[in-house]
This record gives C-alpha cells, structure tokens and sequence, in this order.
C-alpha cells in the first residue's frame, strides 16, 4: 500500500519568535524592576515599616481626643515593644499579622501616681488586644475595634543626657520592680548636679548636701555625705532619710535614657531623675 505524500510545513504554519537583542532585553527587566520597587504589591507606593520609634501625639476614644504629654512613646520591635505612657514605663509582647495588623499583650509597667492619669489609663486601655495599623510618611495610627486610635509620628533620635555636668531631678523611688513617685510635698525639690570634677552638690528634699563622686563605668559611687542639719518631718524626711541611704550604700548601677538616669544599688533600690530641660 502507497502511502499518500506528506505535505511539508509551511512558512506560515511555523510560529513566529521575535529576537530582543540582549540590551533591549536587559533594559526591558531593569525597566520593570524598578516599576515595582517602592510599592506594594496592589501598585500603591510602599509606606514605612511600623518598626521603629515613635512619639505618641493623641488618643482619640469616646468622642474626646487627649492630648499626649511629650514623653509618651513607643518603640516597636519585630516581636516587643518598649514605651512610655507619659510618666509610667511599660513593656508589650507584639506578634505582628502582617503588615497590617498586630496584637499586644501588656508586660511589666511601673506604678506610679502621675500628674495626667486619664491619660495614662486611657493610653494602657487602648494599647492592648488586636489593633489595625494605618501607616502613612513618618506617621503610624493604630485603630482599635471600636474605633479608638493611637496616633504617632516618627520620633526624633533623642541624645543620652551626660551624667555629669546635668543637674538630675529625682522624680521617683524604686525598690525591686517598682517606683514610686515622690510625695507632693517633696516633689521636684530633690536634685542633684555631678560637676566634671565629681563634686557633687544638690538638695535632698529638705537639706542641702555635697559630696565626691567615684565613676568607674557603668557605676557611680558617692562619698560620705556633707549636709546642712534642719529637722525634716513628714513625707520630706522620709524622702530625704531614703536618699541619703541610697547614696551611702555602696557602688549604683547608672543608666542613661534620653533625659531619665536610674540609680539601683544591689538589693533593687535605686531612684529615677529626669534632666533639666534647657527652659529649667
């Protein structure tokens, strides 16, 4: 039996592949690499990562928006946040759920009765369960489910206040994991200035007092103390015997924040002091 011939394929039959020289290629995938750099993935320009430090400006919660003091803040981590809530210190665990979403577990905070406690407790009140995050140029808003909102911006790098040289305002009293604010009557009158030669001199509530500073590191340790004798009763005696048990107890542990030092002895006393801003 006779096969019947084959047709050969013709020229229009076979597909058309058209040759890209290889620059016209290279530039073509440059071209499209940098279409997509700087935006997400549904076109929208890429907006910062919420990790990072960020200045808390307000809350809005209730119909009332409150102002923020300015040492509120947050410093968000991949998985834990460090903030402030105006006067009192927290720590947070963060598990982020993409981008968008993130759900804080409240840690340790520090107890102490501050001048704006509605603010305080509306800050902690909001900053916690799941939370959607607005992000836009240098501003971060977190949005509760009812609606309330954290709204922040970018913060400024804040430079350590030397311990010399600073006149340091003993703002509260830390025994173990807690501080305590002082009393009013012996608030912002306990201070202290260690000059550059490690003469110290300040206020202990009450009396006056100077004395020598050892700095070896990351301790300072104080002298014997020299202070004038006015009988000191109440919550300013108290403060100032306290005081001048810390200083007399050995080497402190000292730590610079911005503009907060912490002084803790070995057994977890210690105290808080806030430097004096340029307008002090």
């Amino acid at each position: 039996m006779v096969e019947p011939p084959r047709h050969p394929v013709r020229p229009r039959d076979m597909p058309t592949f058209r040759h890209v020289p290889a620059p016209t290629a290279l530039a073509l995938v440059l071209a499209l690499a940098l279409a997509g750099c700087g935006r997400a993935e549904d076109g929208r320009a890429r907006l910062p990562d919420p990790v990072g430090s960020w200045a808390v400006e307000s809350l809005t919660t209730g119909g009332r928006t409150l102002h923020a003091p300015e040492t509120a803040h947050l410093d968000i981590g991949p998985n834990q946040v460090k903030g402030n809530y105006g006067c009192n210190g927290f720590t947070a665990v963060a598990a982020f759920a993409g981008p968008s979403a993130v759900t804080v577990t409240p840690g340790a905070s520090t107890t102490m009765a501050c001048a704006d406690m509605e603010f305080e407790t509306a800050f902690a009140k909001l900053f916690q369960g799941k939370l959607t995050i607005d992000r836009g140029p240098d501003r971060l808003t977190l949005k509760t489910a009812d609606g309330s909102t954290i709204a922040m911006t970018s913060a400024p790098a804040v430079t350590d206040a030397p311990l010399t040289t600073t006149e340091w305002t003993v703002e509260s009293l830390v025994s173990g994991g807690t501080a305590a604010s002082l009393p009013t009557e012996a608030a912002g009158k306990a201070r202290f200035t260690i000059a550059p030669d490690l003469a110290v001199s300040g206020n202990l509530g009450c009396n006056r007092f100077s004395a020598r500073a050892t700095v070896d590191g990351s301790t300072v340790t104080f002298g014997p103390l020299t202070s004038t004798k006015m009988a000191c009763e109440g919550p300013v005696g108290e403060v100032e015997r306290t005081l001048t048990e810390l200083f007399g107890s050995g080497p402190l542990t000292a730590k610079t924040e911005g503009r907060t030092l912490t002084l803790t002895a070995p057994d977890g006393k210690g105290l808080t002091a806030k430097a004096a801003s340029a307008a002090e």
